[in-house]
């Protein structure tokens, strides 16, 4: 999970380390200072609103000063490569990298070629490290499993455009290390029966799964990276895997419905459930904040 100082993977998921943050996270102790005098530098070539704002008050809130560069408008879009960008930050004194792409592997090339610490905050259709750990905190909050972590005998799914979703896979890898059982729920060309290498259950039907499941995670069809391409319309996604009062009904009495955001409303959920009392988004959101600061402690609060 770390690699030094850096977050970039879930990808063999160190569990010990994991629920070590998401600890740190949740019990929410923090004086506001532990990163007084350092500099985290987010730098975001891909378009995101939560992920960006979430790390920005997660470092601010602990003290940090931040720095913003987005491709627009930076030397990057004159030309110059990430690494020069990532080299020529880093020479200005910041202790963290931040960083966002719509290539995959970018956090890793950045990590290999610099000395701060280099957080994932997604990149292409690889990894999301700490959108995985803010799930899986809003999940242990939600269903009274903060006390350890552990999550055996729990069965998430995650339901949509898994093939594109850097988020699903962070959160296979993750989940899987605290002990859930995850199955991935999609139209055969979103979720193709070869992700079961990922050591998880793959089925197009939808409604066979649901009422055996304590969290169900829907995803945005991601139209940018040609995720519904083979779709015959959006109202008939809706209907197959949508997720709507009636299968609301159908879940268990404790289960929760969870999106890690940007929602397309009456696609993958409708507005009903996306507000309504079993919909865990908006602790999501919060979670998010919990979970960047603990990792930007652990990487630089030292």
């Amino acid at each position: 999970m770390w690699t030094g100082r850096s977050l970039l993977t879930m990808d063999g998921v160190d569990s010990g380390a994991a629920r070590s943050l998401l600890d740190a996270a949740h019990r929410e102790s923090w004086r506001g200072d532990e990163l007084a005098g350092k500099v985290v530098a987010n730098l975001f070539f891909e378009d995101s609103t939560r992920t960006r704002v979430s790390f920005s008050m997660a470092a601010q809130t602990l003290g940090a000063k931040v720095v913003d560069l987005t491709s627009k408008g930076s030397s990057v879009a004159k030309g110059e490569t990430l690494l020069d960008t990532a080299w020529t930050i880093e020479a200005m004194g910041v202790d963290a990298i931040v960083v966002r792409s719509g290539d995959s592997g970018v956090a890793e090339l950045i990590d290999e070629h610099t000395q701060c610490a280099v957080l994932n905050a997604g990149d292409g259709t690889h990894q999301h490290p700490t959108q995985a750990l803010t799930d899986a905190l809003t999940i242990g909050r939600s269903l009274g499993l903060s006390d350890g972590w552990d999550f055996g005998g729990l069965r998430v799914a995650i339901v949509g455009d898994v093939v594109s979703s850097r988020v699903a896979r962070s959160n296979v890898g993750l989940l899987t290390g605290l002990g859930a059982e995850v199955v991935l729920v999609g139209p055969p060309g979103m979720a193709p029966s070869s992700l079961e290498s990922m050591g998880c259950r793959v089925t197009s039907d939808f409604d066979s799964v649901l009422g055996e499941c304590d969290a169900v995670m829907m995803l945005r069809i991601q139209f940018e990276r040609g995720g519904g391409a083979t779709l015959a319309s959006t109202r008939e996604y809706h209907a197959r895997f949508g997720m709507n009062e009636g299968r609301l009904e159908r879940m268990k009495d404790r289960a929760i419905v969870m999106h890690p955001g940007p929602m397309n409303r009456g696609v993958e959920i409708s507005a009903s459930v996306a507000d309504g009392e079993r919909s865990v988004v908006l602790e999501q959101v919060r979670g998010g904040v919990l979970v960047r600061q603990a990792a930007m402690a652990h990487a630089i609060g030292h």
